[in-house]
């Protein structure tokens, strides 16, 4: 232990004497090991968030929307299709039997709303009462839509958290009515916030926004009117039991909305899982690329290494020589210089770890990606940074142990 001691000071020591020289040499392992945690932290941050926000939209559900079409375009789609139905939804649940349960939307064209405290700019939209439980909402105070609000079409809101901050600015919410358009609404529920980083991913609407106002779904299609053209409802959401692949789900689903569509392609079908697939290869891609130019950084700088080592030999030949005739074996030169190539790396490596925290602590800042701190990333990253060092100081460290200590001492 003393003579590791003993040796790892002199390597400090010959270090410090060429400082120019070790930070040059550093840089490669520095920036290399910072590249591996920043990557690490912002791709294990980007999958959790990502889980996060397939969470909010149910991994085991299906998604259908009405799909944007130009007036023209759906008069003739119209003469086929009256477009997405509770009907559809209905048959959905009575003909596929992995469907367990469903929950359907229609969003309000909203002209006035507001409340005795102030005016508001919250969404509306009418849903059906099982659409908290698929779409992953928590009731902050009061209750949600029961079968007899929808039944006796009752005038009743739930409102998110940030519309009724906007709404009621005092709090105090429950039992106070708002207006939309023409129609004014008791507030019965309050909704915690879902802190979700997005309102939608890869396109497809989270349900998660803050400024949110929920309908009784039969409510809405009883109290308010809509154009023409349009189909009774935007949206729907269906759970499927877990022993049914969600692709497999998709197709059949797509094979019944044909069949009663006469073929009109007048909606879309989402799969969440397939969505959190698409974008965990996504990722895989992204950690594969930054692994290699991590690599080659690391590579880069276990070469200078290499070099520095090489160059210290050739400058240390009589002190070897010297070492050597005062009774020094071929190990314990082997061990000295194989412990400074080591204490390079280390030193690298801790730096790149701090420059790694501040690499992913900006892309964070200004890119806005979420970041999640791994153990494993820093562990990995010193790990591979030891082995560098021990690798590439191997071969100085043999050379400078075979010199002949009689030469070696008689070299200018």
């Amino acid at each position: 232990m003393n003579n590791f001691q003993e040796s790892l000071l002199e390597a400090l020591e010959q270090l410090w004497h060429h400082k120019l020289r070790t930070f040059l040499t550093l840089l490669g392992m520095i920036f290399g090991v910072g590249a591996v945690i920043a990557m690490i932290s912002v791709g294990e941050g980007a999958e959790k968030e990502a889980l996060k926000l397939i969470d909010s939209m149910g991994v085991r559900n299906l998604i259908i929307e009405e799909k944007k079409i130009d007036v023209e375009r759906l008069k003739e789609v119209r003469k086929h299709s009256v477009g997405l139905s509770l009907y559809d939804v209905q048959a959905s649940l009575e003909t596929l039997p992995f469907v367990t349960n469903q929950s359907s939307e229609k969003s309000i064209e909203v002209h006035t709303l507001f409340s005795q405290h102030a005016n508001g700019t919250s969404e509306v939209i009418g849903v059906s009462n099982s659409f908290r439980e698929l779409s992953r909402l928590t009731l902050l105070e009061g209750r949600w839509f029961n079968e007899n609000d929808e039944k006796q079409y009752r005038q009743v809101a739930v409102l998110a958290q940030g519309a009724a901050n906007e709404l009621f600015p005092r709090g105090n919410a429950i039992g106070q009515s708002i207006k939309v358009n023409h129609l004014w609404l008791q507030v019965v529920g309050v909704l915690e916030d879902k802190l979700l980083s997005k309102d939608s991913f890869q396109g497809v609407s989270l349900g998660g926004d803050t400024q949110r106002i929920y309908l009784p779904l039969q409510t809405t299609l009883k109290r308010f009117k809509f154009k023409a053209l349009a189909s009774e409802i935007d949206r729907f959401k269906l759970e499927l039991t877990s022993d049914v692949s969600p692709q497999l789900a998709a197709v059949a689903l797509s094979h019944l909305l044909d069949r009663r569509h006469a073929g009109e392609k007048d909606y879309q079908i989402i799969v969440p899982a397939a969505l959190l697939n698409q974008h965990k290869e996504t990722q895989r891609i992204f950690n594969i690329i930054m692994s290699c130019v991590a690599g080659i950084s690391l590579l880069v700088g276990g070469i200078g290494i290499m070099n520095i080592m090489l160059a210290t030999v050739l400058e240390r030949t009589k002190e070897i020589g010297l070492l050597r005739a005062i009774g020094a074996t071929r190990s314990d030169i082997k061990t000295q210089f194989i412990i400074e190539s080591f204490t390079i790396s280390a030193l690298g490596g801790l730096l790149g770890i701090v420059l790694g925290f501040i690499l992913a602590t900006i892309i964070s800042t200004f890119a806005g990606w979420p970041v999640a701190w791994s153990f494993s990333a820093v562990l990995i990253s010193v790990v591979f940074c030891a082995a560098i060092g021990l690798i590439f100081g191997l071969y100085p460290a043999i050379k400078a142990s075979k010199l002949d200590p009689i030469v070696a001492l008689q070299r200018d």
